[in-house]
This record gives structure tokens, C-alpha cells and sequence, in this order.
């Protein structure tokens, strides 16, 4: 049986391709969704892929991770600079998690410099645009293997 990878994606994510493509790139959610799923089948995973515009619902979801995943990559959106409550649920459960960043976060403007979440997780992942999310599956897997 495959290891099942929650995919978290955060507020405006699902304003992909249309919302600054000169940072964010012209592939939509769906299309990432359908480059992990294929990438995560190469690597013997499963991936439940979801987005939420809400804070207590990733909360939530991160909080309930443990129950049917082995592991978690996060695109926390604009939550990764304000978000201690997104921190402290990934502190709060034992799976891995990789924080993942569309742009290169260190790049930006002063405030998008600083993650809470990446204090949180294994490995951040950043400016590789789609492939960010292939990354961090490909660490994931490392990670689930114990290397």
C-alpha cells in the first residue's frame, strides 16, 4: 500500500494562473494537483491534495493528518508570516513536514522573509515555482525512508 502525502495549500491558492503569474507562474492548483499525483506514483505515494482559504480548517486538517497520512507538504500561503496557530499544529502531531513556496520567499518584500512554519518542519522548499511541490515529494519519500 502507498504512503498518502496531505497536500495543504493555503489562502489564494486556488488563484493560481490567474493571480500575479510574473511570481506565481501560469499553472492553476489543478494543474499542480495533477503533476503530483503523477510524480507521487512514480515515487510508490499517494497524495490527498487540498486547499482552504481558512486558517482552523488547515488546522484542522493538520491536526487530523495522523489518522490516514504519512506525511505532510504545506504551500501555507500567505499564512506562512503570520501564522504561530499553523506552527503550532505542525509541532503538535509527529508525521514529516515540508514547507513549500511557489516564489522565493527570501526574495520578496521584507515581511514575506520570515516563516513561522519553517520552524515547524523538516525542510522548506522555495522558488522552483510547480516544481517545489515535486521536490518536496521527492524529500518526503527520502524522509519516509529515513535517509
Amino acid at each position: 500500500m502507498s504512503a498518502n502525502i496531505l497536500i495543504l495549500n493555503g489562502p489564494n491558492l486556488n488563484l493560481l494562473g490567474l493571480r500575479e503569474p510574473e511570481i506565481y507562474g501560469r499553472r492553476t492548483l489543478d494543474d499542480i494537483r495533477a503533476l503530483c499525483e503523477s510524480h507521487a506514483q512514480g515515487l510508490g505515494l499517494a497524495v490527498d491534495f487540498r486547499q482552504s482559504n481558512h486558517e482552523g480548517e488547515l488546522i484542522d486538517w493538520i491536526q487530523q493528518a495522523h489518522a490516514d497520512h504519512a506525511g505532510i507538504v504545506l504551500n501555507p500561503g500567505g499564512y506562512t508570516h503570520t501564522s504561530v496557530a499553523l506552527m503550532d499544529a505542525l509541532r503538535g502531531q509527529t508525521l514529516p513536514a515540508i514547507e513549500v513556496h511557489l516564489s522565493n520567499i527570501h526574495r520578496r518584500e521584507p515581511f514575506r522573509q520570515h516563516s513561522y512554519v519553517a520552524q515547524a518542519v523538516q525542510g522548506s522548499i522555495c522558488g522552483f515555482g510547480a516544481r517545489g511541490y515535486l521536490l518536496a515529494l521527492d524529500g518526503m519519500r527520502a524522509l519516509l525512508d529515513g535517509d
